[in-house]
């Protein structure tokens, strides 16, 4: 039976000053464990967009991370909204965040394609007035 390291964080929602935290754990723990440093770039970055997202959009939620000798797979849960139109959420440079978020400097619509593009598996679950789940993959 392989070995599993299985991390959990709550993402509370609105909460910017927090925003980033898990995915800067996560982070410090793969350094420490001696992944590569491009697995752990790629992780931090899928990871943080994916956080993010859950503070502007979705009411926070929960990220599991399962570390394996082979992979880290994150699922991003969360009881928010539900996206519309994945296709179009995958548009880079679409966002439906309001203008104060984009004050803060979030919100420019790199988010998802961002998640896409550092890992090696995305798959979105999404039900509007229920919630997304994201389950992302990066291979080691």
């Amino acid at each position: 039976m392989e070995e599993v390291l299985t991390l959990k964080y709550h993402i509370s929602p609105d909460d910017f000053t927090r925003a980033g935290e898990a995915s800067s754990d996560v982070k410090g723990k793969l350094k420490q464990m001696g992944v590569s440093p491009e697995a752990v770039r790629k992780v931090a970055i899928a990871m943080y967009e994916g956080e993010i997202n859950m503070v502007i959009h979705a009411n926070g939620g929960e990220i599991t991370v399962n570390i394996t000798p082979y992979e880290i797979e994150m699922i991003l849960a969360d009881v928010g909204p539900g996206i519309p139109d994945i296709d179009l959420a995958m548009t880079a440079g679409y966002s439906t965040a309001p203008d104060e978020i984009r004050s803060l400097g979030f919100g420019a619509g790199m988010g998802l394609p961002n998640m896409k593009k550092y890992t090696d598996e995305m798959k979105i679950d999404t039900t509007l007035g229920v919630g997304t789940t994201i389950r992302m993959i990066v291979k080691l």
